[in-house]
């Protein structure tokens, strides 16, 4: 089969507004991680590509779009809201085939993506300036300006919600963007595309190079006409990006991997917290970068938080995207085969609980038993690495001062959760994890589009979403006005 999302011929990249081939001609196979199916040919844009695309993107900068007000941006957004949502089961579908995600997960993720566009879209023209009291006869004021030209490169977990929180965010302050998705998960992102030109969206102020990372990837991050690289995935690659932007001397944003803890203390309203203990675990089967990979739980009510977990790991459904499970395929057998790779780490561990694989799966799907360890060392390879699939360990603490130095205990920090009733303790938590977001007795606070997510260490540097999203895609620039 191929897949053609909204009439797009998936083999094509979006360049100046036009629909065309890959400089070379070339493509590459996108699969069905529930099925192994063939899903479509995707284009494999290269260098040649992105240099084209650049040139656009500059072109659109130094025309219609590089003029237009900020609130004409913002009713072009609202637009491509719209048409988001009016195509949102469609959208959702192309997810779930890309991405293997469970047909509820992808639904989400559409809702999150018009979202994203509405918050931006009324966001536009309130970014301002300041005055700044100075010396007699000076007026100094600032003014936030585009970058010029972006570069993103975003990852196949969540293909929908980081264009909304990237893309939607450079757009909104002006940039013009080339953009290169995932070469395992692109559908919805060749979608979206389609849609913003439908929406009104000028030639050349958004273009889409499909294809390999060390292809189009490294070379959108390298590219001398890219002012702003915004990147989500691994640490290893992330590093790359960074290196090959510093070339150039412009800055970039860096959303990498977690090994995010949830603190369960004995005074917590575990019936509450259960939930989220599992669920933040198992969501997008694992593959999530805020992934509570970690739970620590106190003494007094470890043993009853891993029965409860236990009880919620032997139910989990496991199978094909479009089904609605809880979990469903990873992304692809090569990703399965690394997450059995840290599993096999674990066969001296206690295995608390794991699901059960349907004996009527598809054979060639990527799929993997989600599994729960128990009383793991907080030394072990899988208390520390980020595994990226749907595997928890849970470790045991006895007081406050061992929780912190224990979720503080890795070189990641993205999200942090804390479990507990005692106000001053949550207080103290919050300050004294090292995280780029602490939820008290919550995690993750339904998604929130306005709340600035980003992360410490190797999480990686930046904010996205919210307003300091925008602050991010723009520069500030001073004048100093001498009248006497």
């Amino acid at each position: 089969m191929s897949i053609r999302p909204l009439g797009c011929d998936p083999s094509l990249c979006l360049i100046a507004g036009r629909w065309q081939a890959a400089q070379s001609g070339e493509t590459h196979p996108l699969f069905d991680p529930s099925t192994g199916e063939l899903l479509a040919q995707i284009a494999r844009g290269q260098a040649a590509d992105i240099d084209l695309a650049v040139t656009a993107a500059q072109a659109a900068l130094d025309g219609a779009w590089g003029r237009m007000p900020a609130v004409e941006r913002g009713r072009i957004l609202a637009r491509l809201g719209q048409l988001v949502l009016e195509h949102a089961e469609t959208l959702a579908d192309l997810e779930a085939r890309d991405v293997g995600k469970p047909l509820s997960q992808a639904r989400a993720d559409v809702t999150a993506l018009a979202r994203y566009m509405e918050f931006y879209a009324g966001a536009v023209d309130k970014i301002h300036g300041q005055t700044i009291p100075y010396l007699e006869g000076y007026t100094v004021y600032t003014l936030r300006e585009p970058h010029g030209v972006t570069g993103h490169i975003i990852p196949w977990n969540y293909p929908m919600q980081i264009i909304g929180r990237s893309v939607g965010a450079a757009l909104a302050m002006g940039n013009a963007v080339v953009l290169k998705p995932a070469e395992e998960a692109c559908l919805t992102t060749l979608a979206f595309a389609e849609l913003a030109m439908r929406a009104g969206l000028p030639v050349g102020a958004l273009n889409l190079v499909p294809g390999l990372g060390g292809e189009a990837g490294a070379a959108l991050a390298a590219h001398p006409g890219v002012q702003h690289v915004s990147f989500t995935g691994s640490v290893e690659t992330g590093r790359k990006v960074q290196q090959a932007a510093g070339q150039n001397v412009v800055p970039v944003t860096l959303e990498l991997g977690g090994k995010s803890p949830q603190i369960v203390f004995d005074d917590a309203d575990i019936d509450a917290a259960l939930p989220f203990l599992v669920g933040a675990g198992i969501q997008n089967a694992g593959q999530t970068c805020s992934a509570s990979s970690r739970i620590l739980v106190q003494r007094g009510v470890y043993d009853a938080v891993v029965e409860a977990m236990s009880e919620r790991y032997a139910a989990l459904r496991v199978g094909p995207a479009l089904e609605d499970p809880e979990v469903g395929p990873l992304i692809s057998t090569r990703q399965r085969d690394r997450v059995a790779a840290y599993l096999a780490q674990g066969q001296d561990l206690e295995v608390a609980a794991a699901a059960t694989l349907p004996a009527t799966l598809p054979a060639a799907g990527a799929y993997i038993a989600p599994t729960l360890f128990a009383g793991v060392s907080p030394d072990h390879v899988l208390a520390q690495e980020e595994i990226f699939g749907p595997v928890q360990v849970i470790i045991p603490f006895e007081d406050e001062a061992e929780a912190l130095a224990l979720a503080n205990g890795t070189a990641f920090g993205l999200v942090a959760s804390v479990w507990t009733r005692e106000g001053a303790r949550q207080m103290r938590m919050a300050r004294a994890l090292r995280a780029g977001q602490v939820f008290l007795n919550n995690y993750g606070a339904g998604g929130g589009v306005e709340l600035p997510f980003g992360g410490t260490g190797l999480s990686g540097h930046g904010r996205e979403k919210g307003f300091e999203a925008l602050y991010g895609f723009s520069s500030l620039k001073t004048v100093a006005a001498h009248h006497g």
